[in-house]
């Protein structure tokens, strides 16, 4: 558990901030997640909210029941345990992705510069099983974490004004899904029909950091079949425990 050598700063007068080394890890990811639940469970009196990000954890807790000092030591303590191992259930989604041009409109662009072709760019976004590292900057949307370096591709130097709902675009080292439709500045490669956020279900958002996400190659007739699908209520995302 105790792994690597953390830094706990104070966030404000009501949150600990917890950082780990800067890089998207995931073994730094899987530590923050058993740290957490770990926290949840034996300070549970105590916690008011934890949100965990790519090297971060950022601690909540009620001032009015312990002051700073005492809630870091515990927090300490808790980290340097070594008697006891806490799983954390993963789940795998394996999301519907159409990568048509009508859809993939950075292709050529991603293509050129990084002389891979089109088909071997899906390929390879399609063979990974991707990290959920953590839910922002729109609520829903998924940052991915361990996109393959063959197409690592730079974030555009001027943003859309306007991404359609449901993009799958490329920036550096992330993969993400736009939840709706807003600016950004990411490269477009695909599209998936499904509901990434809905505020009308509980969680409004079907994954949560830790979880693991798959996309699964279809083509424009699957894409318009399953939006039909979707709006009627009668499609599920295909998932199961991880690991």
């Amino acid at each position: 558990m105790n792994q690597y050598k953390l830094i706990y700063k104070p966030l404000g007068s009501i949150a600990v901030l917890i950082e780990w080394p800067y890089e998207i890890n995931s073994d730094i990811l899987k530590n923050i997640h058993l740290f957490k639940s770990r926290i949840k469970t034996k300070l549970a009196d105590f916690i008011l909210d934890t949100v965990p990000a790519y090297n971060s954890l950022t601690i909540f807790f009620d001032t009015g029941k312990i002051k700073y000092s005492s809630i870091v030591k515990k927090i300490k303590e808790i980290y340097e345990l070594k008697d006891q191992i806490l799983k954390t259930n993963s789940i795998l989604y394996k999301i519907p992705v159409c990568y048509d041009d009508v859809f993939g409109i950075d292709f050529n662009e991603m293509s050129g510069a990084l002389r891979i072709s089109k088909e071997n760019i899906i390929k390879i976004h399609s063979s990974v099983i991707y990290d959920v590292f953590f839910i922002g900057f729109l609520p829903g949307f998924l940052y991915l974490g361990g996109l393959s370096e063959e197409i690592h591709y730079k974030r555009k130097s001027l943003p859309r004004l306007k991404i359609e709902r449901g993009s799958i675009g490329i920036a550096g080292g992330q993969t993400g899904m736009y939840p709706r439709e807003s600016p950004g500045g990411w490269n477009i490669i695909g599209n998936s029909p499904i509901n990434i956020f809905d505020i009308k279900t509980d969680p409004p958002c079907f994954a949560k950091a830790g979880d693991k996400i798959q996309f699964v190659p279809i083509d424009l007739k699957t894409h318009q079949d399953l939006t039909k699908q979707i709006q009627l209520g009668t499609y599920l995302i295909e998932n199961g425990v991880y690991g």
